[in-house]
């Protein structure tokens, strides 16, 4: 499955970039806010994360500087 965060980050850009409300012969547009795209960012990069081996641990042998 494609990696869906470049075109979610831009998703997010684009309508920050945008007014938050538009009113045109009658018709209005409001998109969600910043807030709620950010959260759905986060949740689906966690969903992401969750599906990768090794559940984000990673583990490692730490050896102290010093004599043997």
């Amino acid at each position: 499955m494609p990696d869906p965060t470049p075109d979610l980050e831009q998703f997010i850009r684009d309508n920050a970039s945008q007014p938050a409300k538009a009113a045109v012969d009658g018709q209005s547009v409001e998109q969600h806010p910043l807030k709620d795209q950010i959260e759905a960012d986060r949740y689906l990069a966690s969903k992401d994360a969750a599906r990768k081996p090794g559940l984000g641990i990673k583990f490692a042998k730490v050896v102290p500087p010093g004599s043997v």
